[in-house]
């Protein structure tokens, strides 16, 4: 598992193995996300939008905007 060394001035250098597998070069931009059980993901934040086409299917049966807001309104208060 690749690592890094944090210098006195704070930053890092991330690892050629992970800047490969994250597709960043110099001057791109990383994200940092910690979760609610404290974990820490990187993401890379340089990616083109159109990238992202896909990752949600389309629901098989069209939904309105009424019905939405009562998924909304429903799921809300189940908190």
């Amino acid at each position: 598992m690749p690592t890094a060394t944090i210098t006195t001035k704070g930053q890092l250098t991330l690892p050629k193995p992970i800047r490969d597998y994250l597709k960043v070069d110099r001057g791109d931009r990383v994200e940092f996300l910690v979760n609610t059980n404290g974990v820490v993901t990187l993401w890379p934040v340089t990616a083109d939008v159109s990238q992202l086409k896909g990752m949600i299917p389309r629901p098989k049966v069209p939904v309105t905007v009424e019905e939405m807001n009562q998924a909304i309104i429903e799921r809300g208060s189940r908190t």
